[in-house]
């Protein structure tokens, strides 16, 4: 994996659980603009938006430069969409990344052929 890879994955890896946080913080909002005073909604919308474009942008550099089989990257995106979902893929990613620097480091020392 080149640099240019493993920046983009670890851009998407960072972005991955504040999206996810920020989508469950406007599903609160959202319920407690429906029950009570209190109204966040078009705060936390804005947050959300900003975070969810900020995911889509990586997921697509990330799947141009990681070259992801289409189901790996459906599946990055239905986690996009998911309240949750964030947290998995934040959670794949590293272990995507760990994965990827130990094979590098046994290329390099002749343990694995490139």
């Amino acid at each position: 994996m080149d640099i240019k890879t493993a920046t983009s994955l670890r851009r998407l890896r960072l972005v991955s659980a504040p999206e996810a946080v920020s989508f469950l913080v406007l599903l609160v909002c959202s319920v407690l603009k429906r029950t009570t005073d209190f109204n966040a909604v078009p705060v936390m919308g804005a947050v959300h938006g900003v975070l969810f474009i900020l995911y889509l942008v990586f997921w697509a550099d990330a799947w141009n430069r990681a070259r992801w089989p289409l189901g790996t990257a459906a599946l990055y995106f239905v986690l996009s969409v998911l309240p949750t979902g964030g947290f998995f893929a934040e959670r794949r990613l590293r272990r995507e990344a760990e994965d990827a620097v130990i094979a590098s480091r046994a290329r390099k020392e002749g343990v694995v052929n490139a």
